[in-house]
């Protein structure tokens, strides 16, 4: 029983960890699209000796090595829009917004594995729209980065549901190896484009010393070390636990950000009622599907 409950601190903590990789995004000085290339460059560069010592091959084969490097295109662009859209609004406004991330998932795993999309699954997404639509209402000002956060949500919900198919065939540190590597790269690939079109600074690839201390954080302990720990625990708790608890990351991630930037992160009521709104839907998901399963099992009896 202490086991259970030390592996349950655990997860929560793990999910504390993640509410904090958005404030991380606005201590950190040098823009988004750098940010993301220093944080998947030292997740991999973390990874390989790690992979080493776990005695993990690194041969795959090429074509599912170029499926899992295009993965981490998704992922880049999903960190870049993440980070952007707590600089262009606030910390609490983006975790607002990826608040949606799993019911996103709830509607795309249907779709990419050829299933049913069940009714309350349609009604939680309508759901969402309303708690938007209050936020946008009170807090338009924000609403570029609570649509980029929205988009970031999409493609975090899209690329989750890719790795669940991935999983089946290869060992979760060594998707994570090539998945940071192809983020780090597909970044790199889109400099000549952030720089013609977006940055009219050029390139800022200098980061301050403190920088280099929140950018190791944010990929070793916000990237790494979290991702090795959840899948750890996930040998012991339930799948159904992980994902109610992790659909607490924007109530951590806004309490926090409330607690370090104070006035600059105080909203509206209104805000707060459409996140509030948001949350519920999330956390109402697992347990409706959950009820739903459970309803489902004796008429698949009868058959």
């Amino acid at each position: 029983m202490p086991s259970i409950t030390n592996d349950y601190f655990k997860l929560h903590f793990i999910v504390w960890i993640w509410g904090f990789t958005a404030i991380l995004g606005l201590l950190i000085t040098i823009p988004s699209v750098e940010i993301v290339f220093y944080r998947t460059l030292i997740a991999a560069a973390t990874m390989a000796p790690l992979l080493f010592l776990k005695r993990i091959d690194f041969k795959l084969g090429w074509i599912p090595i170029l499926k899992i490097i295009g993965t981490g295109f998704i992922i880049a662009a999903h960190w870049i829009l993440f980070f952007a859209a707590a600089r262009v609004s606030t910390a609490s406004v983006c975790l607002a917004g990826m608040a949606t991330c799993s019911l996103w998932t709830s509607f795309l795993e249907p779709f990419m594995n050829n299933k049913k999309i069940k009714a309350f699954e349609v009604f939680l997404g309508l759901t969402v729209i309303v708690g938007l639509y209050v936020i946008f209402r009170f807090e338009f000002n924000h609403a570029l980065g609570l649509g980029m956060a929205v988009a970031s949500a999409f493609l975090s919900a899209l690329f989750s549901v890719i790795n669940g198919k991935f999983t089946f065939r290869y060992d979760p540190y060594m998707i994570t190896f090539y998945e940071m590597a192809g983020a780090c790269l597909g970044t790199a690939l889109f400099f000549p484009i952030y720089t013609t079109y977006f940055a009219t600074d050029g390139l800022q690839l200098i980061p301050t010393s403190m920088d280099w201390l929140w950018l190791i954080i944010l990929a070793v302990i916000c990237t790494v070390y979290a991702f090795s720990v959840s899948v750890e625990i996930m040998q012991r708790i339930s799948a159904f636990v992980v994902n109610l608890t992790v659909n607490l990351e924007p109530v951590y991630g806004i309490i926090l950000a409330v607690l370090i930037f104070g006035e600059k992160e105080e909203m509206k009521p209104g805000f707060y009622l459409g996140t509030l709104i948001i949350l519920l839907s999330v956390l109402a998901y697992p347990i409706l599907n959950k009820y739903y399963k459970r309803r489902a099992q004796p008429l698949d009896n009868l058959r």
